[in-house]
């Protein structure tokens, strides 16, 4: 279970631009972290658990309204209440935005690219955990 990665994939749309642009605020990125968090704790304790706080979080490169991105975590340790994950968001493809082309063209990426990373800490109390109602892959703790 430590280190076996959830996965969430999303476009940001139209609606999720902030900035001029169409630049996408890094807040996107942390809300969806926190859906991948809920799944990894519903996997490991049968409860999705409440998010303690993050102990770093970094933006590596631009998200734009079209992006395709694809969240992602992990369980890096594992406590009595509580567990610590390790979270990243990649772009998977992007609008072409090139003169000449349709405003609907896109391009998949040959390489994701890292638009940010960050590390998180979660609680379930002891009396809410769950674990039979879990991911069996996640109960080799």
């Amino acid at each position: 279970m430590i280190g076996t990665k959830v996965v969430l994939r999303y476009r940001m749309s139209a609606g999720d631009a902030h900035y001029a642009g169409e630049l996408v605020e890094g807040a996107h990125i942390v809300t969806a972290w926190g859906d991948v968090a809920t799944e990894l704790a519903v996997r490991l304790f049968g409860d999705e658990s409440l998010f303690l706080g993050y102990s770093e979080v970094r933006y590596t490169a631009p998200v734009y309204a079209g992006d395709f991105m694809e969240y992602s975590g992990y369980v890096e340790k594992v406590g009595n209440t509580s567990f610590t994950c390790h979270f990243e968001a990649h772009k998977v493809i992007e609008l072409a935005r090139q003169e000449g082309l349709a405003d609907s063209a896109a391009n998949v990426l040959p390489e994701p690219i890292l638009c940010g990373y960050g590390t998180g800490t979660l609680v379930v109390k002891k009396p809410y955990q769950r674990p039979e109602f879990g991911d069996p892959a996640f109960q080799n703790r």
